[in-house]
């Protein structure tokens, strides 16, 4: 009885053991995939903001394309980037993303020349539009990144980092400003003001003695 009860013992306690490892894998595991939808949540949320810029830009360049008569390459760098903004990894996203930003304001820059369609209640709603968007955009990649974040820290840590490999946990990009695009914006107004033209060159100064003359 003794030797029985011992053994009945030992199953039990190996039991309650097995019981804990089973459920701190269903719980490391289930955090896992929490953490995984919160990343996949708010990618959806930059994804559908993205789209609505993507929407919008048709309308600003059939807008401005009839008072910019000088800048049909701003408006043709605009054209091509729209379709990269929905395509491709979440990086090449990000790339696009912040390079139509750059052309965007660009547009917005060139158009303080044209008092007309500065006026231009089109122009002023589409304005209004993708620069609500921007905004929402840099919004919701915030809380994107936050959830990146702690959703790579969870599959790079211990206990984390083995069931990862177990289950197929990949690591997650970040939705950032590439380095080369966070200075200043330069918009080049020369399409603008027509072609530069080199400065006038000023008459030679007479010097302050008269020659002598040989006699």
């Amino acid at each position: 009885m003794f030797l029985l009860g011992v053994v009945t013992d030992v199953l039990i306690g190996i039991g309650a053991i097995i019981l804990i490892l089973l459920v701190s894998v269903v719980l490391i595991y289930n955090g896992l995939v929490g953490r995984r939808n919160r990343v996949q949540d708010a990618w959806a949320q930059i994804d559908v903001q993205l789209k609505r810029r993507y929407d919008l830009i048709p309308n600003l360049v059939d807008t401005v394309k009839g008072y910019m008569k000088y800048e049909k390459s701003v408006l043709t760098t605009v054209t091509q980037l729209r379709s990269s903004i929905v395509s491709g990894s979440v990086q090449d996203k990000a790339t696009a993303n912040n390079q139509l930003s750059q052309a965007l304001k660009s547009i917005f820059a060139v158009a303080e020349n044209y008092p007309d369609l500065k006026a231009s209640a089109n122009f002023q709603n589409l304005q209004s539009q993708l620069e609500s968007t921007e905004d929402k955009i840099a919004f919701v990649r915030t809380s994107y990144n936050d959830y990146v974040l702690d959703y790579n820290n969870a599959i790079q840590q211990f206990p984390g980092l083995f069931f990862a490999n177990m289950f197929g946990f990949k690591r997650q990009d970040f939705f950032q400003t590439p380095e080369e695009e966070r200075g200043a914006v330069r918009v080049n107004f020369d399409d603008v003001n027509g072609p530069s033209q080199p400065a006038a060159q000023e008459p030679a100064k007479p010097s302050g003695q008269p020659k002598q003359q040989k006699k």
